[in-house]
């Protein structure tokens, strides 16, 4: 008796919604307390999960716009590869790929590297010092195609092999297909872990919605029997955790924009060091771009969005059982 008392006493406060309570009154009280501890520790789990979600998105991303960059970077140039011949002069059969290459429709520029570029080239397979006069290493030629118009790479590679003995001409098209199968790959472990993180915050929204229900069940069917609809009831709760969800998710979505903009403060300090430039040309500098910050803020959105309606769906469920 005592408790359906103090749930009529509390309900009374909730049905202010119609603008009969007087303005000079105190507003009414939330069903489910704003500061509770249940409340603090989800708001703890989804600035977790949207931490870990977020430092994905911007890993994903960087890698996909640096796999981009290296495609088109690559498709750009070809390499034509004269090996020493019996017989054949080395250096009469690079002049000759040369003059084949630049008289071919679509090539923009034709460069033979010098022995000692193709020294430093094996210089970390081989090691600095190595003598290569007597090792019979061949010539590279780097061809730079046009982007409009590029040349016709079978025709080239067919008139090399006739004309030219021990030339070949690479595409580099098998490295294009393995930057797109990474690319893919990244994408989709990405996607996987995105998954994994929206499930584990669907279910402790779940659980911290069912604990809420519980602990404020007499206030919940105290105003459903003397007339609260259900979606006032369950927008009380949907109100709630939306707010806990944007604060969980506003505060990791903020700590993995600090890491990422000083990854990129710091890889452009380190710009010049040993090593760093490796990493540079692999990730563009560590740096997350507009897109990257937009992306994480959307998520940030989405998770607050996706913690109000299955807050929202358990309540209705819970109170189907109710009535």
């Amino acid at each position: 008796m005592n408790e359906v008392r103090r749930g009529l006493s509390t309900a009374g406060q909730r049905l202010a919604r119609n603008g009969s309570q007087p303005k000079d009154k105190p507003r009414e009280a939330p069903i489910v307390p704003k500061n509770s501890i249940s409340g603090r520790a989800l708001v703890a789990v989804i600035a977790i999960m949207t931490f870990l979600a977020s430092l994905t998105i911007g890993a994903v991303m960087m890698v996909i716009a640096a796999a981009s960059s290296w495609q088109s970077d690559v498709a750009r140039e070809v390499t034509i590869q004269v090996r020493l011949v019996a017989g054949k002069n080395i250096e009469q059969s690079v002049q000759r790929a040369i003059e084949i290459t630049r008289a071919t429709p679509g090539v923009a520029s034709v460069r033979a590297l010098s022995k000692q570029e193709s020294g430093r080239l094996l210089e970390p397979w081989l090691g600095s010092g190595v003598s290569l006069d007597s090792l019979p290493v061949p010539r590279l030629i780097i061809v730079q195609v046009a982007s409009d118009r590029p040349p016709d790479l079978a025709a080239l590679r067919a008139t090399l092999a006739a004309e030219t003995p021990g030339a070949s001409l690479d595409d580099h098209r098998s490295f294009i297909q393995r930057l797109r199968a990474m690319s893919d790959t990244a994408m989709a472990i990405g996607l996987a872990i995105l998954a994994l993180v929206f499930a584990a915050t669907v279910l402790s929204v779940s659980f911290a919605t069912r604990g809420a229900m519980a602990t404020n069940r007499s206030t919940v069917e105290v105003l459903h029997l003397i007339g609260a609809k259900d979606s006032y009831i369950a927008g009380q709760f949907q109100r709630h955790f939306l707010f806990l969800g944007l604060e969980g998710g506003a505060i990791g979505g903020g700590a993995a924009i600090v890491v990422f903009i000083a990854l990129s403060i710091l890889s452009a300090r380190l710009l010049g060091h040993t090593g760093s430039d490796n990493i540079g040309a692999m990730f563009g500098g560590l740096s997350l771009g507009a897109g990257g910050y937009v992306a994480v803020v959307l998520q940030v959105l989405v998770i607050a969005a996706v913690t109000a309606l299955v807050s929202r769906r358990v309540v209705k469920r819970t109170l189907e059982t109710v009535s």
